[in-house]
């Protein structure tokens, strides 16, 4: 496949060739014929044979009608459904290259993902995004690439690797390759109409292409305001009376797999509709690589959708076309003639098994595995992105500067996920807290190179007691390297074993590593095949497992990766300090001296 498809139309003399073909005059390139049509437009399903001319479809017409064809498919007792498109996702947490990433989910039966780079913007700046429009060049999966909003996503809160304002932004979407704002989620500043947001907003606009929202807890009047931005879809559900009001708000939802929790309640307030309605769509956002490998990405999702009671065509159909129409891509999502050839093959419609996959026009994946291996571009990678010496024991404590010795009242961290604050009275000695014993600690160190700021120490509450530490350099949103644990030892371990890798994960039980994975392209993606990068990734999170105790559906391994996100309501620990996403305030730990 070439990219010239994700940003060209179909060529002319295609087009007159698919016109005599349509009509027997010549013959198709490829002929798929015994198959039953998955109409996501009528939710029908039809006897069709579909003739293929180059990348686009030419015919679907009645079975035996044409039979000359350069090449033809048996599909015999299979159902031929449009390729897969993941709405909203962010192939960095797969922590594969492309093209690994790509030779997982197309034989899943994905053929197009709208991607919001929005990870390795927050560490490379534009070379981020160019870097992910350039490595997914001329891959069997298109990638329709989006230009990040938020780099950092909570200005003023913390620092990443670069700093988008609306001039960056309006470099981005002159690509043509990039076809829309990404997920726009720092809601504060829409609601404020902040100079800096509203010249982002206004780039994607005056550019007429799409922007993605991010509108988590927004309700009633403030989720009008939100969307009156020109914010047009969003992912972040919290209920099925929240994807209710936001589709009569006008808003494309998104219904992501990597909540799962909520899909049962989404799915059943859906069923409460007269219709289900073209702007619900489907999308992944994060997978990791272990469920992308083992259980499937966009595949994945849509199965667990019919589980919940989700008819199997409205689940084919939010995925297909209805992303299409969202897109603005009326050349993608639907066995029609006219629209490219990108194809799945279902055995079962209840059990969404994926025999084959067609990408413009090409058999590229059978029984799931790529028909021949995924070649990568010749490109330079960008590496050493870990900007940080070695840490020392020391960097780990609690520092309390404003008293000496005594006991003293600090700020804490308490819950997973959705977090509020905490008071915890310590012991003081030499200005360093003692933590209590039922209690652990974080630190956020910066790695861009951007701050003169040391290490951040916290109090964290509702995540028990480690028994040992985690450090990673992927933390969402700006990635600054996050290290958990109670003994500050284990931590400084654990934090210097990522940076030694250029980036990573690693876990420290009893002083010793006991698992670890490196990510040195931009302390983000491994460069290991996708087996590999799954096989470690389950190890780290099986090990992570033995030094904190679970507690779902907050308190996981994927909240590591998120305890940060600063943009979203409460407090968290980022690279400056302990900052509140509510009032956007910056805090010391010290509270009050007890007498």
């Amino acid at each position: 496949m070439s990219t010239a498809d994700v940003t060209t139309p179909i060529a002319a003399a295609t087009r007159q060739r698919a016109i005599a073909a349509a009509q027997g005059r010549e013959p198709f390139d490829l002929l798929l014929t015994g198959a039953t049509v998955v109409d996501v437009a009528t939710l029908e399903l039809r006897e069709a044979d579909v003739g293929l001319v180059g990348e686009m479809i030419a015919s679907v017409h009645p079975r035996g009608r044409f039979t000359q064809a350069r090449e033809t498919h048996a599909l015999d007792g299979q159902f031929l459904a449009p390729g897969l498109i993941d709405g909203h996702v962010h192939f960095e947490s797969s922590h594969m290259l492309p093209h690994h990433y790509a030779s997982v989910v197309v034989p899943q039966g994905t053929t197009t993902v709208f991607c919001d780079p929005h990870e390795l913007a927050n560490v490379l700046g534009l070379d981020g995004v160019r870097y992910a429009v350039e490595a997914s060049r001329g891959l069997p999966l298109r990638f329709v690439v989006q230009a990040s909003s938020c780099v950092p996503a909570a200005p003023g809160l913390e620092l990443s690797g670069a700093d988008f304002q609306a001039q960056e932004i309006e470099q981005l979407l002159a690509l043509p390759e990039v076809a829309g704002l990404a997920e726009v989620m720092d809601m504060r500043a829409v609601l404020e109409a902040s100079p800096r947001m509203m010249g982002i907003l206004g780039a994607a606009l005056a550019s007429g292409k799409i922007i993605e929202g991010h509108a988590r807890g927004l309700s009633g009047e403030r989720l009008q305001a939100y969307v009156a931005a020109g914010i047009g879809a969003d992912h972040e559900i919290t209920s099925g009376a929240d994807a209710l009001e936001k589709l009569r708000a006008g808003l494309t939802v998104e219904l992501r797999g990597s909540h799962d929790y909520l899909l049962p309640e989404v799915v059943a307030a859906v069923k409460t509709l007269p219709v289900v309605p073209t702007s619900l769509t489907v999308c992944t956002d994060d997978v990791f690589p272990d469920h992308l490998v083992r259980k499937g990405g966009m595949i994945d999702v849509l199965r667990r959708l019919v589980r919940y009671g989700l008819d199997p065509l409205q689940a084919l159909r939010c995925a297909t076309v209805n992303n299409a129409y969202r897109l603005k891509r009326d050349d993608l999502g639907w066995v029609a003639a006219g629209r490219r050839a990108d194809l799945t093959v279902l055995g079962n419609l209840q059990a969404l098994d994926v025999a084959r996959v067609y990408a413009s026009g090409r058999l590229v994946a059978a029984d799931g595995r790529m028909c021949a291996p995924i070649r990568p571009r010749p490109m330079a990678l960008p590496l050493r992105t870990m900007k940080l010496a070695p840490l020392s024991v020391d960097d780990f404590e609690v520092r309390v500067p404003e008293l000496r010795q005594g006991r003293a009242v600090v700020r804490a961290i308490k819950g997973a996920r959705f977090t509020e604050w905490a008071e915890v009275t310590v012991d003081v000695v030499d200005s360093v807290a003692a933590v209590p014993a039922h209690l652990s600690r974080m630190t956020v160190v910066h790695r861009h190179g951007r701050s003169s700021l040391g290490p951040q120490t916290a109090i964290i509450d509702g995540w028990g007691r480690w028994q040992g530490a985690y450090a990673t350099s992927y933390a969402h949103d700006s990635h600054n390297l996050v290290v958990y644990g109670a003994d500050p030892a284990d931590m400084a371990l654990a934090a210097n074993t990522v940076i030694e890798m250029g980036g990573g994960g690693a876990v420290v039980r009893g002083g010793e590593v006991v698992a670890r994975t490196a990510f040195p392209v931009a302390g983000l993606l491994s460069v290991a095949e996708p087996e590999i990068v799954a096989s470690e990734h389950q190890a780290l999170v099986d090990a992570a497992g033995t030094v904190v105790e679970w507690q779902g559906p907050y308190r996981t391994f994927k909240a590591l990766s998120g305890q940060c996100l600063a943009c979203n309501a409460g407090p968290h620990l980022t690279d400056l300090g302990l900052t509140d996403g509510t009032t956007r305030e910056v805090h010391r730990p010290f509270l009050r001296a007890i007498a």
